[in-house]
């Protein structure tokens, strides 16, 4: 009978930190045949060596079993060759223990694990498998965009693999797109090569330190023999400055590139009053993700409404790094003629190609509002009282008349048609109101013109009609002829009736706003006709109110009323 015989041998007794060590275990041992059945064996019952005993210094990644049959002289014996894929748990010299197999026991064998890659002088062969780590930039401020490349060499036909992340708790990391693939020659070996690009964005000042970049995989060589691949690589340490002193914004941006741009408002700068504008500003920037970019201010001139719809950002992933906008729509709506001026637009930002300051701007735009034809401007202060009287006083002398107008001529017959008709409706509206109080006293041609208007106004905010607004700046100019109303903030600064200005501000969207603000439903304006009569029996002057009759017409009188 032959001794039971184990052979430990490994693939070299130096390596170095991430690489992958090969140990050959080769077992002997006598078998019996069934002399009925000389193939009726199981060789998988045979003993394995002890191997568990690596454990502690060494990682078990994989196990491959082979199998064979050799006579001796007319005894048959058993041969099992164990192949282990070993990781080192650690550097240093380490020990390969003695393994038992049946009552054969081999030798302790010690390994010497060097920390770091090899060199090119240590390097017995050209490697399986490795890593590279290359950045665009040595340093960088903090918040600022640091491009990551990996890359992975490995030879053969790849069956698995997995390349680990770069990750850091106090850095914002993106990925820059899909990996690709290429094949690369090093020293003369064909390699086939993965890469993969990151933005990296720290976000405290000091020093940057990646976690080690690690990959395992199996691979099949051109033998067909099974390779186990691993190895890891780590990035040297980035110095990450603070904001410079220097830099005058509020947001700091460090970018490659940034840029403002406005679009919308028409060239000649011309609009009339209630014309709906759409105006679009944009903020580009490469090297930034979007999230970053500050808001556009949103301060307005007195005069012009505004309806900004919800900003809208985008970051696109590409070869040098991150590039990102913000888009912001407003529909403006000049509701004051005259000459109205947007404010000028500056985002200070950091140059980071060139290491300096730099500021986009979008000036100021003085835009001219037209007022609409025939619409009737709000009155200054006192303007109701002198107008009436110059009205009287040519009617009164008209000895006044410009020389060159000689005879009636065809305007005097017009303005005297539309006197009588005038006159001819206010006496139907005097008698109707009659009918209703009879007890009313005779009221002034001031508090006919001021019921007038309020009656109009009613029946604008019930129709839900853009005249609205306009209508309310001229019977508040009626209504209180020693103050000066220019424009539906100067009535709301006023009155200082958020329910008004709510019900005001809900028909300003519904009319001029974008087709997500403007409702669907039908427009109900009882509730600005109730605020605005309430507005007036506050706001009249003393003892006034005693002596007016109701002026909410018939037909806008809510239920119940």
């Amino acid at each position: 009978m032959a001794a039971n015989e184990l052979v430990v041998e490994p693939d070299r007794t130096r390596i170095h930190e991430g690489e992958v060590l090969t140990l050959t275990v080769t077992g002997k041992t006598d078998i019996e045949i069934n002399l009925r059945n000389p193939f009726d064996f199981d060789m998988s019952s045979l003993p394995k060596p002890d191997i568990e005993k690596l454990e502690g210094d060494f990682e078990i990644l994989s196990t491959n079993e082979q199998y064979s049959i050799l006579s001796l002289n007319r005894d048959m014996v058993g041969e099992i060759t164990w192949t282990y894929q070993l990781a080192p748990t650690t550097t240093g010299k380490l020990t390969i223990p003695a393994l038992s197999f049946k009552d054969a026991e081999s030798e302790p064998i010690d390994i010497q694990v060097e920390s770091g890659a090899p060199t090119a002088n240590e390097q017995d062969g050209p490697r399986d498998s490795f890593i590279e780590l290359e950045t665009n930039k040595d340093e960088v401020y903090v918040q600022e965009q640091l491009v990551l490349t990996v890359k992975l060499f490995f030879t053969g036909n790849l069956i698995r693999g997995e390349l680990s992340e770069p990750e850091h708790p106090h850095a914002i990391i993106e990925s820059l797109g899909k990996q690709g693939e290429y094949t690369r020659y090093r020293d003369g070996m064909r390699y086939r090569v993965v890469e993969r690009r990151y933005a990296l964005f720290p976000q405290r000042e000091g020093e940057l330190s990646l976690q080690p970049i690690r990959f395992e995989g199996q691979a099949r060589n051109n033998d067909g023999q099974l390779k186990l691949l691993r190895d890891n690589a780590t990035l040297f340490d980035i110095p990450v400055k603070g904001v410079p002193a220097e830099f005058s914004g509020d947001t700091w941006l460090p970018a490659r590139n940034l840029s403002l741009n406005e679009s919308g408002l028409p060239e000649n700068r011309t609009v009339s009053a209630g014309q709906n504008l759409t105006r679009t500003l944009k903020l580009q920037a490469d090297g930034l993700p979007s999230e970053t970019l500050p808001p556009f201010p949103e301060e307005m001139p007195d005069g012009m409404r505004a309806y900004p719809e919800k900003p809208e950002r985008t970051t696109t992933p590409g070869s040098e790094g991150l590039a990102s906008e913000l888009t912001q729509t407003a529909a403006l709506v000049p509701v004051q003629p005259g000459e109205l001026t947007l404010p000028e637009i500056r985002i200070p930002w950091w140059d980071t190609e060139n290491d300096t300051e730099r500021v986009a701007v979008i000036p100021a735009s003085t835009l001219t509002i037209e007022a609409i034809p025939g619409q009737i401007e709000s009155l200054p202060a006192d303007s109701p009282d002198e107008a009436g009287a110059a009205v009287d006083d040519e009617e009164k002398s008209p000895e006044t008349t410009p020389a060159n107008n000689e005879g009636p001529g065809f305007w005097p017959l017009v303005a005297l048609a539309l006197l009588g008709a005038w006159l001819a409706t206010l006496a139907a509206w005097w008698f109707s109101r009659r009918r209703v109080q009879p007890t009313t006293g005779v009221e002034s041609s001031g508090d006919l013109s001021e019921q007038a208007l309020f009656r109009d106004l009613c029946e604008a905010a019930r129709r839900g009609s853009a005249t609205t607004t306009d209508l309310l700046v001229r019977w508040m100019a009626a209504r209180h002829p020693e103050h000066t109303f220019h424009s539906i903030v100067d009535v709301n600064r006023f009155l200082e009736d958020k329910e008004l200005a709510a019900e005001i501000a809900e028909l300003q969207q519904r009319l001029f706003g974008t087709p997500e603000q403007q409702a669907t439903v039908p427009w109900n304006g009882d509730r600005l006709v109730t605020a605005l009569i309430r507005n007036r029996g506050a706001t009249g002057t003393q003892g006034k109110e005693d002596r007016l009759p109701p002026l909410y017409p018939e037909g806008l009188r809510t239920s119940g009323s």
